[in-house]
């Protein structure tokens, strides 16, 4: 089948994961790059012999050889860059959080399904659902494993801007996007809506545990940090089972990433203690009657057909693989914008919780995607 040309924008994490994830792939070719720098936008497509180099989004999707675009930008960017790309009806890949607000991304929902781009296709790069130790427990969450499920603890611990000495940049900067909730909290509430259902109310916490960074574009003088960098969470799902969430980006010797499903037949535990990937090291424990818990093996046909020193890149490349499916299909497959509004909603009424100290009540997806 026809190959599909796409551009990446965002040379960080696009760089590293979106740009070799598409080079893999049997069906992608990259054909443009963007930088805000031109310069550099021309070297790094230099580098990796793509043909377009640009420094406007504009001017990257006026281009007839991309069909599709993906956009690992800060969250702050996202928005304006989406809707430009959308607008031009081109195929969108985004990585989370969505946007800034669940307002923008209820917007950018509309604009990919409105009549006028009825073609279009976006997808949100929520890799967890596509990592093979994570589908397993899918499938044994969703043949009643651990029977009625009565209490969810998830744990995602980690040391990444646990040194105070790192520099401050939008990471820091609450109006940008930064901080854990969006890092890592937009992953967590997209897979509990996957693996464990809607969300009925929720109390959030938000900590600035370093309160301030130096600026290198200000002679390493201190700037005050406004974003979170730990984040705790009480969630009540909508059958009322519990499930506490705890993220931190600033935990020397963090557990890393746990999920624990207590039931009233067993217990589900899957995790990794790896600090240097967020893929690569996911196992899976089980136990029923009261048994000790034992490993679970992960069956041939979950596993990644390919592994590179990124695991980053084999469960991009499954998302790519649902990106090209839907566009394929002519219509949106799962993870789609739909499940970008509603973690971007779960992650605004967190703010809003911290904000009042409150337990907020979370609406019915349909009816915040359809309210004026």
């Amino acid at each position: 089948m026809s190959k599909i040309g796409v551009a990446v924008v965002g040379t960080g994490f696009g760089q590293k994961v979106h740009l070799p994830g598409f080079q893999a792939h049997h069906r992608t070719e990259v054909v443009a790059v963007y930088h805000r720098n031109l310069e550099k936008a021309q070297a790094i497509a230099s580098t990796h012999n793509i043909p377009y180099a640009c420094n406007s989004i504009a001017d990257l999707v006026a281009i007839p050889e991309v069909a599709g675009v993906s956009i690992s930008t800060p969250p702050f960017l996202h928005f304006e860059m989406a809707k430009t790309v959308l607008e031009a009806g081109k195929h969108l890949l985004l990585e989370k959080p969505t946007a800034l607000t669940a307002n923008e991304a209820r917007e950018l929902y509309r604009l990919a399904n409105s009549e006028s781009q009825t073609q279009t296709i976006a997808t949100m790069d929520f890799e967890f659902r596509f990592i093979p130790a994570w589908q397993m427990l899918a499938e044994l969450l969703t043949a009643g494993y651990v029977g009625e499920q009565r209490l969810i603890k998830i744990d995602w611990l980690v040391s990444g801007r646990a040194d105070a000495s790192r520099p401050w940049n939008w990471y820091a900067q609450k109006e940008l996007g930064g901080g854990v909730l969006g890092a890592t909290g937009s992953h967590v509430f997209d897979y509990i809506s996957w693996l464990f259902g809607p969300v009925q109310r929720l109390s959030g916490q938000l900590i600035t545990g370093i309160a301030a960074r130096p600026d290198p574009n200000d002679s390493g003088n201190l700037k005050a940090v406004d974003a979170d960098d730990s984040c705790t969470l009480m969630l009540e799902l909508a059958g009322g089972t519990p499930c506490q969430v705890c993220l931190s980006s600033v935990t020397y010797q963090g557990r890393g990433h746990w999920v624990e499903i207590y039931g009233s037949k067993g217990t589900l535990v899957l995790g990794s203690d790896n600090q240097q990937d967020y893929v690569h090291g996911f196992r899976l424990w089980g136990s029923q009657h009261g048994e000790s818990l034992a490993e679970i093996k992960i069956p041939q046909k979950l596993e990644f057909p390919q592994v590179y020193p990124d695991g980053r890149i084999a469960a991009f490349i499954r998302v790519v693989d649902r990106w090209v499916e839907a566009i394929d299909a002519g219509k949106s497959l799962i993870p789609s914008l739909k499940e970008g509004v509603y973690s971007q909603l779960l992650m605004d009424l967190t703010q809003e919780s911290n904000a009042t100290g409150t337990w907020v009540d979370v609406p019915n997806l349909e009816k915040f995607l359809s309210a004026r």
